[in-house]
């Protein structure tokens, strides 16, 4: 399988779903936010986190800046 950052998997729904992302688990709120801008700025459309992580701050810092 050659995936791409645009490559998708479509769901039951209809909903087209990225097969790429990427991850902010065990990262501090200043690398999650680095890293999602670093993310969205090369292309990519999904971005895993959770409240559990701890780094919801840092996850919308960078979504805003990125």
């Amino acid at each position: 399988m050659n995936l791409k950052l645009d490559s998708t998997v479509t769901l039951n729904n209809g909903v087209k779903m990225p097969q790429l992302g990427m991850g902010v688990w065990k990262v501090n709120n200043s690398g999650a936010s680095q890293a999602v801008q670093w993310a969205l700025k090369h292309g990519y459309k999904a971005i895993d986190t959770a409240k559990q992580y701890g780094n919801e701050a840092g996850v919308g810092e960078g979504l805003q800046k990125g």
